[in-house]
């Protein structure tokens, strides 16, 4: 299992959304509940999110690379448990 990464806002809406999804897609399958994620607040890791190449969140990535950014959709969050799942 590799390590998701979600940039985030507490305030945004898309990102409660995002979250929502994931725990959905968790109880659909539960061998993504085994799948790690780094939920980081880029108004509290402004340093970090300053180092990383996004403009929207929610943004996902895996193994660095950026999957999704910007308003989510089951699919797209799916994709980013299967490729954190291979």
């Amino acid at each position: 299992m590799k390590e998701v990464l979600m940039m985030l806002l507490p305030d945004c809406p898309y990102c409660h959304q995002a979250d929502r999804m994931l725990k959905q897609l968790m109880e659909e399958n539960p061998r993504y509940r085994q799948v790690p994620i780094r939920r980081v607040d880029e108004s509290v890791e402004a340093a970090f999110a300053d180092s990383l190449d996004y403009y929207y969140v929610p943004t996902f990535y895996v193994d660095g690379q950026k999957l999704h950014e910007g308003v989510p959709t089951k699919r797209a969050v799916e994709a980013v448990f299967r490729a954190a799942a291979q």
